[in-house]
């Protein structure tokens, strides 16, 4: 006589310690020797055999859901898996986490097949089952397909059609925005930078330098995409490079810096004064050529905090340079036949500052 294992059920049961090992990329035999070295078996008192079973059944109950967990307001609408909406929420939000160090290996690469089969080194890197290095692509490629196009806010977007929390729904607008940019990211001079350097940076560009910005005329309402008119304002930033201009802003940065810096950085700042505000200006022009959008975190770190690095620039002493960099200029009435380049400024400025202290502090 065959034994056969029955499973019915009106109301879903989730077992979130066996659908985080599923969604870890642990098969059930495997997650049956997990189970049984973290001591459950003996704890419980129950076999080894009840124990498997019962992780068939969650098994089969997860996979069966995985098709609505690719659409989650279906999951949400749907009468076959009956659940309190707390539970169904969990298991989206569950179904769309992700490792960060799994994400920093894709973060800047085409969403694409060939890229996905680059997943077993990615596995083998950050020792992520390769199960879930896949689930974790598809989920980016997927979220990414569904919004690069939309107008309105990414994060709204992604929450409405993938009903996550605020906190994951900004990591993926991040990733989104990374990936339709092409931002460069996987040189190895920005090995050091993590996944949350990469997705604060991103979050402030799609603040100030997207066309959903507050200051953006044109109001195409599209945090995807950079502001082109904006980029190409960047240009008329040159007028702080030439040397009259130059020569009186630092002079008037080295002034305001005696009420808040010591001596001994006031003369750091003061001898490479010229070289780093060139460089500010340098890839804020540059910003208008592709090539160097895609480049901007190369450039931040090899033309901003390296040198400042270099010469021993401490964090503090650097925020308290940058700001009276940027606050200055408005003080000395350079666009005055320009008035909204004082709002091109800002845009650029605010964004550059709060993303080389993040990469500062790395």
């Amino acid at each position: 006589m065959t034994a056969v294992d029955v499973f019915v059920g009106n109301y879903t049961l989730i077992d979130f310690e066996l659908y985080d090992l599923w969604l870890n990329g642990y098969s059930a035999h495997d997650a049956a020797l997990f189970l049984q070295k973290s001591g459950v078996l003996q704890k419980a008192d129950v076999s080894m055999e009840i124990v498997y079973s019962d992780i068939q059944d969650q098994y089969r109950l997860f996979t069966s859901m995985e098709k609505l967990l690719k659409s989650p307001p279906k999951l949400i609408d749907q009468q076959i898996y009956q659940m309190e909406t707390d539970m169904q929420k969990r298991v989206i939000e569950r179904y769309y986490r992700f490792d960060s160090v799994v994400v920093r290996e894709i973060l800047g690469k085409k969403l694409s097949s060939r890229n996905r089969k680059d997943m077993e080194d990615v596995s083998e890197k950050t020792r992520i089952p390769i199960r879930s290095c896949r689930r974790q692509f598809d989920n980016l490629k997927r979220v990414f397909k569904t919004v690069e196009d939309m107008m309105g806010s990414l994060v709204e977007n992604i929450k409405t059609h993938y009903l996550l929390s605020e906190d994951l729904a900004r990591q993926y607008a991040a990733i989104v925005f990374i990936a339709n940019n092409r931002f460069e990211t996987g040189k190895k001079k920005l090995s050091h930078l993590t996944f949350e350097d990469f997705v604060f940076c991103a979050n402030q560009m799609i603040t100030n330098w997207s066309y959903s910005s507050v200051e953006c005329k044109v109001h195409e309402d599209m945090d995807v995409d950079l502001d082109r008119r904006f980029l190409q304002d960047l240009r008329e930033l040159k007028l702080i490079a030439e040397k009259e201009v130059l020569d009186d802003h630092k002079g008037q940065v080295i002034s305001h810096l005696k009420q808040t810096m010591s001596k001994k950085s006031r003369q750091i700042v003061e001898e490479s004064f010229k070289n780093w505000s060139k460089a500010i200006i340098n890839i804020a022009c540059g910003l208008n050529h592709s090539k160097d959008v895609r480049d901007i975190f190369l450039d931040l770190v090899e033309k901003v905090t390296e040198p400042c690095l270099s010469v021993g620039l401490t964090a503090p002493d650097m925020n308290t340079f940058l700001s009276a960099y940027k606050d200055t200029i408005v003080k000395m009435d350079v666009f005055r036949h320009q008035p909204h380049m004082l709002v091109v400024w800002d845009r650029y400025m605010k964004t550059l500052i709060l993303c080389v202290l993040q990469i500062y502090h790395t």
